[in-house]
């Protein structure tokens, strides 16, 4: 990697960024009582220099409070407060914010040089000053090579690195990124995924990035914010959010859980704390017909269907390698299933 270049160093010295905060934050698309509304008066903190994931299925309110974060969005009601200012009805220009869009939205015409000096353009910054600290740029995301290169003269990935660059020449305090790995293949979004978290500690910057996917959310975040119907379902780290899902919503959303009904509430377990014996041999539990064996990779995936269980009569068990070569389980079988008390986590209502 080149030594740090003075755009670099202008953005190591925002590593003390200011957190930003939500405060009953609303945005409802109409008047009266019957408009309909996208936020539901969220509270949120975001640590300064903190990777945080906003998740959640389509329609969550997760892009929309990504939009009113950026100014893009009229906020309804509540307040944006970034480091102690309140940025609600600033423009977008002058919040600190800058926004890296889901399809990039470069300029087709433009080089990738004149596609990251765009904005210092049009602040009226000369045109030696502007394409120095947009080479910069480019050097920083490897793509200095490749300046004079339009848009379409570039891969996806190479595209997803000018967008970057374009957005970090403003030196914003927080980078916004909605959906940014959702049009990349499957193997170019697992290396841009572990890219964006690189740059993130190395700039010391707040990230904030809309996805609806549990996996990108949980390999990226410091801190994940699980939405549901404009509300904030859960917020913490991505090993507490697992481990401890707050929500049947969250859960059942996140994934590696069943949900059981005990004691008029619900409760959840890991699948892979759900173990199976054989009918025949095994004493207790509950018995189930195996439906489905998935191998996907490092683990396989059986599912069960049965009277005796509990909530839908479904269930899914996560089995290690080891434990399924022991003993491979078949669609058809029968099977007992367990979990220990312990493992039981209880549900909010």
């Amino acid at each position: 990697m080149s030594s740090p270049s003075l755009h670099d160093q202008r953005l190591a010295t925002m590593a003390s960024q200011p957190d930003l905060e939500l405060v009953q934050l609303v945005k409802r698309y109409g008047e009266g009582p019957d408009a309909p509304v996208a936020v539901q008066g969220i509270d949120l903190h975001i640590a300064a220099g903190h990777y945080c994931c906003l998740l959640g299925p389509s329609g969550c309110g997760k892009t929309t409070t990504l939009r009113m974060i950026a100014g893009h969005e009229g906020a309804s009601a509540g307040d944006i407060i970034l480091g102690g200012r309140n940025i609600t009805n600033l423009p977008a220009s002058a919040r600190g914010t800058a926004m890296m869009f889901q399809s990039y939205a470069l300029f087709p015409h433009l080089s990738a040089l004149d596609n990251v000096a765009f904005s210092l353009k049009m602040r009226g910054v000369d045109k030696a000053t502007r394409q120095q600290r947009a080479m910069d740029l480019l050097e920083r995301v490897s793509l200095q090579h490749l300046a004079a290169r339009k848009p379409a003269e570039m891969s996806g990935g190479q595209q997803q690195r000018v967008a970057l660059a374009r957005a970090l020449i403003t030196e914003p305090r927080v980078l916004l990124l909605d959906e940014p790995l959702s049009a990349l293949d499957p193997f170019l979004r697992i290396r841009m995924r572990a890219e964006l978290k690189a740059w993130q500690k190395s700039l010391g910057m707040t990230f904030i990035h809309v996805t609806h996917s549990q996996e990108e959310a949980m390999a990226l975040a410091d801190q994940i914010v699980v939405m549901n119907a404009g509300r904030i379902e859960q917020d913490g780290s991505p090993r507490d959010v697992f481990n401890a899902p707050r929500t049947e919503f969250v859960a059942r959303f996140i994934g590696g859980h069943n949900v059981l009904p005990l004691d008029q509430a619900k409760v959840a377990v890991r699948t892979d704390k759900t173990r199976l014996l054989d009918e025949a041999g095994g004493a207790g539990g509950l018995g189930a017909t195996v439906t489905g064996v998935e191998y996907q990779g490092t683990y396989v995936l059986v599912t069960l269907k049965g009277d005796a269980l509990p909530g839908e009569g479904e269930l899914n068990v996560v089995l290690g390698e080891a434990d399924y070569a022991a003993r491979a389980w078949q669609p058809g079988e029968r099977a007992r299933v367990h979990w220990a008390e312990a493992d039981l986590h209880r549900l909010a209502a």
